[in-house]
């Protein structure tokens, strides 16, 4: 492949978008698994030499085998379309639309062309806009612009809980370029620019890191004036973790019941009583307040960024998951049957659903 031919698919021009999107914006045909809805167009910068980081589990990782725009991303294809004909779709069916998302990889560019994407979508139309930036290649300087350009929430994927596991995964440990320190600089700094609430960090469950960790990790967030949103590990095939399980159910259940709780200003780290393994076993609040917070449903829909109406509008139909009765994050309000299984997968006696 020659230079203008590996080049000239490249962002800003052109984006990835999920394959939820791409059905959501009828560039694929398909359906959804109990006819759930996605509410987030979620794009991703691409580029010819692709991300230079090396992250351990992901499927964007420079060491995985592959052209960078064939790459699979948390479980799925995300096909490349021009951003003309993105925009042209999303004004076709605004109905369906309450958010867009824009994703960085780790790449020079990537700062300046989110701008230009980020200025131009917003331009088209009123649509709330996040984005997920690259901390390593992102300053506080390009957090700044994307105010200015009209983004309003901010990500950052943090990913483990737990320094030694950042390092291990996605630093040192597998010579790549990210950092912890960076990281949290930089997820402070952007909730000190958007404001407490419009920023906040990803963190995936069963990297190897107990529940106590992740919990912490969940509370540092909520302390700094962010939220979470919770992924649950899915093992990407030609990762260096492709056969790594996912985690139990029981576990990931509990965490995020925790996140829940914890990012809704229900209790705190301090109240929670964990075992010898550091597993949860009290949530620090009363049995009737938890049994209807459990009883909302709440806790087990996907967390992600609101829309103008403030719900969940980044759902990401089984993006960590296959579609199924074991869905790990709903798209969707679980219905009585979701929730008797959701109790059975917990491990915790509190109750049955009446």
């Amino acid at each position: 492949m020659d230079y203008l031919e590996q080049h000239q698919f490249e962002s800003p021009k052109y984006l990835r978008m999920s394959l939820a999107a791409a059905m959501t914006l009828d560039f694929k045909k398909g359906l959804f698994y109990r006819n759930a809805k996605l509410f987030c167009i979620n794009l991703l910068l691409t580029y010819g030499s692709g991300c230079v980081a090396r992250c351990a589990y992901c499927g964007l990782s420079s060491q995985r085998a592959g052209q960078s725009d064939h790459k699979s991303f948390i479980r799925v294809v995300w096909p490349t379309h021009a951003l003309d004909e993105i925009i042209q779709s999303i004004n076709r069916h605004q109905d369906r639309v309450k958010r867009i998302c824009v994703s960085q990889v780790t790449h020079k560019n990537a700062g300046h062309d989110t701008y230009a994407i980020c200025r131009v979508l917003r331009g088209s139309y009123d649509i709330p806009i996040s984005l997920l930036v690259a901390p390593t290649t992102t300053t506080r300087k390009d957090l700044m612009a994307y105010k200015t350009a009209g983004a309003d929430k901010i990500g950052v994927a943090i990913d483990l809980a737990t320094p030694d596991l950042f390092d291990q995964y996605r630093g040192a440990g597998v010579n790549g370029p990210h950092r912890w320190e960076t990281y949290l600089e930089r997820l402070v700094q952007a909730i000190e620019i958007f404001g407490r609430r419009n920023a906040g960090a990803h963190f995936i469950c069963g990297m190897g890191e107990t529940e106590k960790e992740l919990v912490t990790a969940i509370q540092m967030v909520q302390d700094m004036g962010g939220w979470t949103h919770l992924f649950s590990f899915f093992p990407e095939a030609g990762s260096r973790l492709e056969d790594r399980p996912a985690p139990p159910m029981d576990k990931y259940r509990r965490i995020q019941l925790a996140r829940f709780l914890i990012d809704e200003g229900l209790t705190r780290l301090e109240r929670f009583v964990f075992d010898e393994s550091n597993q949860i076993v009290d949530y620090g609040i009363s049995h009737d307040r938890l049994e209807a917070v459990i009883d909302s449903g709440n806790p087990f829909r996907t967390s992600g960024c609101a829309g103008y109406d403030g719900q969940v509008a980044c759902n990401r139909p089984y993006a960590n998951s296959r579609p199924g009765p074991d869905i790990r994050n709903y798209p969707f309000p679980p219905d009585r049957d979701d929730m008797i299984r959701i109790r059975g997968q917990m491990g915790l006696n509190l109750g049955k659903v009446s």
